[in-house]
């Protein structure tokens, strides 16, 4: 089973400030669990919003000369 974490160890995780995670939460951009009045997200969720948000590099020779 996936640790649930609170909004505070998500931020931790993402390296950003507890109003990002609540952020995410507010619209729904991150699959979370209700446990009472309590909001945590799975540790599966924070890595499937991390792979879905990921930018791969260019190759080198894909790069297009701007005129």
């Amino acid at each position: 089973m996936d640790r649930l974490l609170d909004v505070v160890e998500v931020a931790e995780l993402l390296g950003t400030s507890v109003r990002f995670p609540r952020r995410l939460i507010e619209e729904r951009r991150i699959e979370y669990v209700k446990v009472g009045r309590h909001v945590r997200i799975r540790e599966s969720a924070v890595r499937a919003l991390i792979e879905a948000n990921t930018v791969q590099p260019r190759r080198a020779g894909s790069l297009r000369a701007v005129a």
